[in-house]
């Protein structure tokens, strides 16, 4: 049976089974010395010229080759004990040793942080890139975030849905992913920017309180930390107002800081709040960088940001919305959205959570009754057959008693970045793709055969 690096210090005076990669090899001369990696960490595995068959396959073998060992765990000597690796105080001494597996030599050394390596490099050989450290490190802890999310939420009674992938195109702000299809030719599906509709949708069925662990996908302009696929965790509550959304996630934010990341310090708690109008003019930005020490990476400074406008003009001289358009105008502002009257200083219940100047969440109550959705959709200029071929279903399924309700997303990558110290987002995803939208591991987007292409009655052009 296997024994993980990580429990060899419990097994003492015992011979075990490990398995792993070379991480490193030290020879000297008649003593050798390998680094065996696994996912828990390093373990020393010692062997020399008293066993010449077992020192001459480690003497062979090369960086990255996967290796099982039965040895002997013993002691070390307590001048020679490394705090840190998660064996330190012991090594193994090596029985036998079977090569499982050979590897080629790496393209980049994946025993050294990578950071410095051409990301071209790293994304095309992301399996490998994912061995180092601190890349390892980022992945795992960014499960553990998740993983605590779905405990917390679970225990608040919420109920985690999955919403579909193949959904209609709506204009919400980003341009969308389309999927042709192939049974109705001349359709398409599109991918969701997010799961905004669906999770109101869910409010209306009667679910009060739901969450998941969203993909979200936008075709968007490259940019240097944005993805063409994301990830949120989204979040919808009926029945609940805007400050007991915002306190719910405030305790979710400081509980998880608290449990998974103690050595960092939250600047403030409660959360400060700050007006859209005051930080557009105290800081020249809705993401404002609150933190007493900016140069303190240990140093949280959560913020809420609030009372948004509702709308801003748009380059053809109209209007158009701020975040999307179902949120619900201030209670004293829906008078005017109603006579689409003083459009420009309507404000709504929006609500951002910034973290260190970087926008990490936001939300808002929701538009419910169908009468505000259909103004605010009247205000942006939408006739009403656009209202009807794009939105109608909303409309209709809030006529059937749709509870008042609000929420929140966390844009989940960005916290992880945040919380890791990492300059991108890239760094916390497993299988990102570059600035450009390219994936060079898969070689992605790439041309497809032409019988696909007649299947779905295409024909592109070059």
């Amino acid at each position: 049976m296997r024994t993980l690096h990580s429990q060899t210090a419990q097994a003492l005076d015992q011979t075990i089974t490990v398995n792993g990669w070379v991480h490193a090899k030290r020879d000297h001369s008649k003593v050798l010395f390998i680094d065996l990696r696994d996912r828990s960490g390093l373990l020393q595995v010692v062997t020399g010229s008293w066993n010449p068959d077992v020192y001459a396959v480690l003497k062979e073998c090369s960086m990255e080759d996967v290796l099982e060992i039965t040895g002997l765990v013993v002691a070390r000597p307590e001048k020679l004990i490394n705090p840190e690796i998660v064996s330190g105080t012991i090594e193994l001494q090596a029985e036998t040793v079977t090569i499982l597996n050979h590897s080629q030599v790496p393209p980049f050394e994946v025993n050294q942080d990578t950071g410095s390596v051409d990301e071209e490099l790293r994304l095309k050989y992301r399996y490998l890139d994912l061995r180092s450290q601190r890349m390892h490190t980022n992945i795992v802890n960014r499960a553990k975030i998740i993983s605590f999310v779905r405990h917390y939420l679970d225990e608040q009674d919420f109920t985690e849905v999955e919403t579909p992938l193949l959904t209609a195109s709506t204009p919400e702000g980003a341009r969308d992913f389309l999927v042709p299809s192939r049974l109705e030719s001349g359709s398409c599906y599109a991918l969701p920017q997010s799961p905004q509709q669906y999770k109101q949708l869910l409010m209306v069925a009667g679910l009060e309180r739901y969450y998941q662990i969203a993909k979200c996908l936008r075709d968007e302009d490259s940019r240097g930390d944005r993805q063409p696929e994301f990830t949120q965790l989204d979040m919808e509550l009926s029945f609940a107002s805007q400050e007991e959304i915002m306190q719910l996630n405030e305790e979710l934010l400081i509980a998880l800081v608290t449990q998974l990341y103690p050595t960092k310090k939250i600047q403030q708690i409660p959360f400060p709040r700050i007006s859209y109008q005051e930080s557009m003019e105290r800081y020249g930005t809705d993401r404002p960088d609150v933190r007493q020490d900016p140069t303190d990476l240990s140093l949280l400074a959560f913020c809420w940001v609030v009372d948004f406008p509702f709308f801003e003009a748009d380059e053809k001289g109209g209007w158009t919305f701020t975040h999307n358009p179902f949120s619900q105008a201030k209670a004293e502002h829906q008078d005017w959205l109603m006579a689409k009257d003083r459009i420009g200083e309507i404000l709504t219940t929006q609500y951002d959570i910034v973290l260190n100047g970087s926008e990490i969440g936001g939300g808002s109550l929701r538009a419910y009754q169908p009468t505000l959705l259909q103004k605010t959709f009247e205000i942006m200029g939408y006739n009403d057959q656009r209202i009807k071929n794009n939105f109608s279903h909303m409309l209709e399924a809030f006529s059937f008693g749709a509870p008042p309700h609000g929420g929140l997303a966390w844009g989940l990558d960005r916290l992880v970045m945040l919380l890791q110290a990492e300059p991108n987002i890239r760094e916390v995803m497993a299988f990102p793709k570059t600035g450009e939208g390219r994936d060079p591991m898969m070689q992605a987007p790439a041309q497809v055969e032409s019988s696909q292409l007649s299947e779905l009655g295409l024909q592109l052009k070059g």
